[in-house]
């Protein structure tokens, strides 16, 4: 009974993990740009296999092996983190600046290079992520097995909750999107917000780096 409760958290810690900050602001600069909620939502699905992978495959071999991250590999990933949060909300902000003439159609996005887009995007945060969850199922979980079980059952959850949150996001803005002005507002918007969140979460950052 007391595993089964475990790795129902671990689950539902997963899902509530896919709704920090700096996930939501990374993965709205890439809905906000498909605007439909089918794609939202496999956005939100490889964004979490991605960022699962990243986590089973660092977080997993450090809790199989109990040990922690270095803080200061930590400190380099999540600068990684902010420098691509950085890059996607000045992305998205030229984007909406530099709208394409009104007969010109942009190219939809191939469906090869939305998939690896959004692993990248997952990857990133993943690997960035691992370090604070292998401290914590080494300081809580007994047996290589069950730590081990705890992150994949995370990643699960977290792929879940991506899916669904990004899934929900992507209906409202299918239908601003038929607004062209709406679109561009809304698309700014979130680069703005991913920019600003980008430089107050990695300036700390590279001070500590090169302390």
């Amino acid at each position: 009974m007391g595993y089964s409760l475990g790795w129902l958290l671990g689950v539902l810690l997963g899902m509530r993990h896919a709704l920090e900050p700096d996930h939501l602001a990374a993965v709205s600069t890439l809905v906000a740009r498909e605007r439909s909620a089918r794609r939202g939502a496999l956005l939100g699905l490889y964004w979490g296999v991605g960022h699962s992978a990243a986590l089973f495959a660092v977080g997993g071999v450090l809790a199989a092996l109990h040990r922690q991250m270095p803080p200061r590999a930590a400190d380099a990933f999540e600068l990684v983190v902010a420098l691509m949060l950085v890059v996607l909300g000045v992305r998205a902000m030229r984007a909406a600046l530099s709208p394409p003439p009104p007969h010109a159609h942009e190219a939809p996005t191939t469906n090869a290079r939305f998939a690896a887009r959004s692993l990248v995007v997952g990857l990133v945060h993943g690997t960035a992520g691992s370090g604070a969850l292998t401290a914590l199922v080494v300081a809580e979980l007994p047996s290589a097995a069950a730590r081990v079980a705890y992150v994949a059952l995370f990643g699960a959850g977290s792929i879940a909750g991506m899916a669904l949150l990004s899934g929900l996001a992507g209906w409202p803005l299918a239908r601003l999107g038929k607004s062209g002005r709406a679109a561009t507002a809304l698309t700014a918007a979130t680069g703005a917000i991913s920019t600003v969140a980008g430089v107050a979460w990695g300036w700390p950052l590279v001070r500590a780096l090169c302390a």
